[in-house]
């Protein structure tokens, strides 16, 4: 019997923090700035929460992590990062990135 994608574990979420940027296209997003440890950069695939007014700001992003290949097919395409995520919502922690 095949596995189907209903038995796959699901997808933890995680919070990250980070500097909300636009990405090159428009309703693109990339978050910089983030921890020491773990990803330099987060190409927003998707998100249920609004970003656009949230640009510039530091925020707390949370959702799951989206593989690279499925990332860079996306429509609109994330902007290129090391780290995919879909979110699934966001806080802002400060007005100003450092």
């Amino acid at each position: 019997v095949g596995v189907s994608a209903q038995d796959k574990p699901a997808l933890k979420e995680h919070t990250m923090t980070g500097c909300l940027a636009k990405g090159a296209s428009d309703g693109t997003f990339i978050v910089t700035s983030t921890a020491e440890k773990g990803p330099k950069t987060i190409g927003i695939v998707s998100s249920k929460a609004p970003l656009a007014g949230h640009v510039g700001h530091k925020i707390d992003i949370t959702g799951v992590n989206v593989p690279a290949a499925e990332a860079e097919k996306a429509t609109p395409k994330p902007p290129a990062a090391d780290h995919y995520m879909t979110l699934s919502a966001i806080a802002m922690v400060a007005a100003k990135c450092p």
